[in-house]
C-alpha cells in the first residue's frame, strides 16, 4: 500500500485546487487521483474533501491532515537528500515570478541549475499580480518591493535599480525633462493603477521620499510592454535596470535622472511558506539563487 503516494496526491489536490490539476502535475488521470483520495479516506476513516459540482473544499479533518501530510512528504525528501547528497532529487519545483525578472534574470540561470539537479522539473508561473503569491502549489515566488503577506518567509536575493528612461526619438520631439518634477509635462508610460509599481518613488539629497503618480494616456500590466512602448518612442518609462541594460548600452534608451538612480533601489525577495521544514527542492533553489546573485553583475 503506497501511503506516501496517497499523501502526495492529497497534498497536490489541495495546493493545485482540484483533482484535475493534481492529475496534470503528477501525470495521472482525474479518475486515478479520485481513487487514490478515496483509498486514503477509507484508510483514515474520515472524509477529507467536501465535494460539489462547483467547488471542492477541505473538511475540518482535511484541514488537520494537510499540514501533517506536507511534513511527512518533506521528511522523506530530506531523508533522500541526506542519503544521496541531492543527486537523486526528484520532484516538480513551481516558481512564480514577475515576467521581466524571469525572462532577463532567471532564464539565463536555468541551464546551470539543471546541470546541478537534472531530475528536478521546473514549472514557471509568470504574472505581476500580488495577491496570494504561493497559491496553486507554488513553492517559491520572486517578488519586487514590499511583501503583501508578512506571514511568508522572504529571503532577499538581490536589489534592483529603477531607471527613468526614454527613446532618443521621444526626447528629440518632446524635450528632455531636467528634474523629476517636470515629468508632469510629459507622456509617462506606467503600470496600471492597481499594480504595486505604478507610483514612482524618488529620494532627494536629504533622503526624504517623494512619490509621483506618473500620468499618461498609455498603461500596461507588463513591464515588457512598457519597454516596447518606450523603445517605440511613445513616452517616458520607469523600468528595471536588469531589463533594459542592453538598450541603454546601445543607446536605444537614454537615462534621464542618473543622479537619482542610487536612491531608487528595491529589493527582490524569494518567498516561501512560513513553516519549520523547508523541502529539499526549495532549499536547493534558494541556495542556488543566493550563490548566483552574490556575484557582481556584468
Amino acid at each position: 500500500m503506497d501511503r506516501l503516494g496517497e499523501m502526495l496526491v492529497f497534498v497536490r489536490a489541495v495546493e493545485d485546487g482540484g483533482f484535475s490539476a493534481a492529475g496534470r502535475s503528477l501525470s495521472l488521470t482525474p479518475s486515478a487521483v479520485s481513487k487514490m483520495i478515496a483509498r486514503l479516506e477509507n484508510r483514515l476513516g474520515v472524509v477529507l474533501f467536501n465535494r460539489s459540482l462547483r467547488s471542492m473544499t477541505l473538511t475540518p479533518e482535511g484541514e488537520a491532515f494537510y499540514p501533517a501530510a506536507r511534513q511527512a512528504i518533506e521528511a522523506v525528501e530530506e531523508a533522500e537528500a541526506a542519503a544521496f547528497g541531492g543527486v537523486a532529487l526528484r520532484d516538480v519545483l513551481r516558481v512564480r515570478s514577475i515576467p521581466t525578472f524571469a525572462i532577463h534574470q532567471l532564464a539565463p540561470l536555468v541551464p546551470a541549475f539543471r546541470r546541478q539537479h537534472p531530475g528536478l522539473r521546473l514549472e514557471f508561473i509568470l504574472g505581476n499580480e500580488a495577491g496570494n503569491l504561493l497559491e496553486g502549489g507554488v513553492d517559491v515566488a520572486l517578488y519586487i518591493g514590499e511583501l503583501p503577506d508578512s506571514s511568508l518567509i522572504a529571503r532577499r536575493i538581490v536589489t534592483m535599480r529603477w531607471i527613468i528612461c526614454a527613446a532618443p526619438a521621444y526626447l528629440a520631439e518632446h524635450g528632455t525633462p531636467a528634474t523629476p518634477a517636470e515629468l508632469a509635462e510629459h507622456e509617462c508610460l506606467n503600470f496600471n493603477k492597481r499594480m504595486p509599481w505604478s507610483t514612482w518613488t524618488f529620494r532627494d539629497s536629504e533622503h526624504s521620499v517623494r512619490r509621483i503618480r506618473a500620468g499618461g494616456s498609455v498603461t500596461a500590466n507588463q513591464g515588457q510592454m512598457l519597454m516596447a512602448l518606450a523603445l517605440a518612442g511613445v513616452g517616458i518609462a520607469r523600468l528595471g535596470e536588469f531589463q533594459i541594460a542592453g538598450d541603454l548600452a546601445a543607446g536605444r534608451l537614454v537615462r534621464l535622472f542618473p543622479e537619482h538612480e542610487s536612491r531608487m533601489e528595491e529589493s527582490i525577495y524569494a518567498v516561501h511558506q512560513s513553516k519549520r521544514h523547508v523541502s529539499q527542492r526549495v532549499r536547493v533553489f534558494l541556495d542556488f539563487l543566493e550563490a548566483s546573485f552574490s556575484r557582481p553583475p556584468a
